[in-house]
C-alpha cells in the first residue's frame, strides 16, 4: 500500500492519498479545492491513477475538490447518504468500496453532521471530523447531534481493535495520528464520560461559526462547485 498524509494550512485539513501497489489505482480522501494541483502532481509522481475520491461528510470549513478531480480524471466520487447528491456512490454503513485490491469498509458515524461516514482499511480508519486526536467534531450545525455522535464513537469506532490507527480529518496542534486505544484512555470528552456528560460538554462549547460555512456547505453539496460563472466572465 502506498500512503501519504497531506495538509492544507488554511483549514488544517488532512487529505490522504492511498494507492494499491499492484494495480496503481488510488484514492484521495477529503481533498481540498485549493490543493488540486499539488495532489494531482503527487499522483503523477507516484505513477498512480486516481480512480476514486472519498468525502467523509459535507465540510463546513473548506471546499472539496471532488468535483474538479472527477472532471480532470474521471474518478468516482463516494460520499455518505444524505450528503452530496452529486456523488457517484451514496455509501451506507457496511458497504465496501474497492480501489484496486484495497477494500475500504464504510462505517456510518453521524453526529458531527448527519451524513458523516468513516472509511476502514485494514489497520487504519479515516474518521473525518467524527473522532479527532483528543477531541471530536462539533455538533451545533448541519443536523449535528451530540447523542448520535457519542453513539457513533463509542458503539462503532470504539468497537474496532484497539491497535487500529485513527487518521483524522483535521488537527490544529500538529498531531498526525492516534489510535483507538489512545482515544479510549485519553480523549478528555470521552474517556470515562457517560452519554449525558458528553452531551452537556458539546452543548456548552460556544464555538464561533466556521468562517467558510456559508460558502463551503452549499458548494460541497454540489461536489465543490459554487454558483455557475456568468457568460463572458
Amino acid at each position: 500500500m502506498i500512503f501519504r498524509q497531506l495538509f492544507d494550512t488554511e483549514s488544517s485539513t488532512y487529505t490522504y492519498l492511498i494507492g494499491d501497489e499492484a494495480t496503481r489505482q488510488a484514492v484521495l480522501i477529503d481533498p481540498v479545492l485549493e490543493q488540486v494541483e499539488r495532489d494531482l502532481q503527487l499522483v503523477s509522481e507516484l505513477d498512480l491513477t486516481l480512480t476514486h475520491v472519498f468525502d467523509t461528510h459535507v465540510h463546513a470549513d473548506h471546499v472539496t475538490a471532488s468535483g474538479v478531480l472527477r472532471e480532470r480524471t474521471q474518478c468516482t466520487v463516494v460520499a455518505g447518504v444524505g450528503g452530496a447528491s452529486c456523488a457517484n456512490v451514496q455509501a451506507r454503513h457496511g458497504d465496501e468500496v474497492r480501489v484496486g485490491q484495497l477494500v475500504f469498509q464504510v462505517l456510518a458515524t453521524p453526529g458531527h453532521t448527519d451524513d458523516s461516514i468513516s472509511y476502514l482499511l485494514d489497520d487504519r480508519v479515516f474518521t473525518g471530523d467524527a473522532l479527532l486526536v483528543r477531541g471530536n467534531g462539533r455538533t451545533d450545525f448541519q443536523n449535528g447531534n451530540a447523542a448520535q455522535l457519542y453513539d457513533s464513537i463509542t458503539r462503532v469506532l470504539f468497537s474496532l481493535p484497539e491497535e487500529t490507527l485513527i487518521y483524522p480529518g483535521h488537527d490544529y496542534k500538529g498531531r498526525t495520528v492516534t489510535s483507538i486505544a489512545e482515544e479510549k484512555r485519553h480523549n478528555p470528552r470521552l474517556s470515562g464520560r457517560r452519554r449525558e456528560e458528553f452531551i452537556r460538554i458539546m452543548e456548552n462549547l460556544n464555538l464561533p461559526k466556521p468562517r467558510k460555512i456559508d460558502i463551503a456547505v452549499p458548494a460541497n453539496r454540489a461536489c465543490g462547485h459554487t454558483a455557475p460563472a456568468q457568460q463572458g466572465a
